[in-house]
């Protein structure tokens, strides 16, 4: 019914970028929060190890693609990588997934490790004491406790990604701030007859971006704050 109100333009704006650009955003960010949080915990957990060779390789990984500007490495994936091989030539999409699971699980290594090592050694000393072995010992007693603090930097993790994700426009990603230019820009040229020359409705759209993003990421970020008075 608020749509009779509205002008002409609205509707078919607001329904491309809900149907295409919001449901991209939110696939991605999903997609690469899941998989960063698998890789990541795993990378971290086994940072803990004290075996020089593999601490090494994974601290590489994490100050490699924590240390990189997103915007590189997402060149490199969706540029770069098909130069090497044809086998890795994704779309844009693809491509800024790919990118934030690398930045995302980098960035969850770092907080795994340190969120291991915070447990107490008398925990670690009372699973051996029991009989468990390293992978008994992380599985069932260290890490249950270590995501217990990992989770309020999840959130934010989330909030970050689902930000992050605007990058991908700039390959032509299909997610909610490409939908938004496309919109300006179909609005823009040629001008429909309904608007007057230069009457471009890039304001009130990009507004309408904001307004989405905002509404997504301050319950998250009100989440992580709670998590965080609760659970560190």
């Amino acid at each position: 019914m608020l749509l009779l109100f509205l002008p002409d333009w609205v509707g078919p704006v607001a329904r491309y970028m809900f149907e295409v650009g919001l449901p991209a955003t939110l696939k991605v960010s999903a997609i690469a929060l899941t998989t960063s949080s698998l890789i990541g915990v795993t990378l971290g957990t086994l940072m803990t190890i004290h075996f020089f060779p593999s601490r090494a390789l994974i601290r590489a990984y994490i100050e490699v693609w924590r240390g990189l500007p997103i915007i590189v490495t997402l060149f490199l994936v969706y540029f770069a990588a098909p130069q090497i091989s044809p086998t890795l030539e994704f779309g844009p999409l693809t491509a800024g997934t790919i990118t934030l699971t690398l930045w995302g699980s980098a960035q969850i290594a770092e907080a795994t490790r340190g969120a291991v090592q915070s447990i107490p050694r008398e925990q670690h000393e009372a699973a051996s004491a029991l009989g468990f072995g390293w992978s008994g010992r992380h599985l069932y007693v260290i890490l249950p406790q270590a995501l217990r603090r990992l989770l309020p930097p999840l959130v934010s993790l989330l909030v970050g990604i689902i930000l992050n994700t605007t990058l991908i426009q700039v390959v032509g990603g299909a997610e909610l701030l490409e939908t938004a230019e496309r919109s300006v820009e179909r609005l823009a040229a040629p001008t429909p007859p309904e608007f007057t020359p230069g009457d471009i409705k890039a304001f009130e759209i990009y507004a309408g971006v904001m307004v989405m993003f905002f509404l997504i990421t301050f319950p998250l970020t009100r989440l992580a704050a709670y998590l965080e008075r609760r659970l560190v």
